[in-house]
């Protein structure tokens, strides 16, 4: 016997819960958020190429990719 339903509702209302609290986020803030999740992506994309450890290349890329995209919501 499996909980798929019971696993879909759950990551249903996790994501509506983490979807709305982006509502009423500044335009820096979703900038930054963004910033983060795309450089976070692409840190992880380059240090898969590059032989790294893909955790490290995800959270330099995230780092970058928030400052940069908050120093451009302003």
């Amino acid at each position: 016997m499996t909980n798929r339903p019971l696993t879909s509702v759950t990551a249903a209302l996790v994501l509506a819960f983490a979807l709305s609290g982006c509502a009423n986020m500044t335009n820096t803030q979703q900038r930054a958020l963004s910033g983060g999740a795309i450089g976070a992506a692409g840190g992880a994309a380059v240090a898969a190429i590059a032989g790294g450890g893909l955790v490290t290349g995800a959270l330099i890329g995230a780092g970058g990719g928030a400052a940069i995209g908050a120093l451009t919501g302003k």
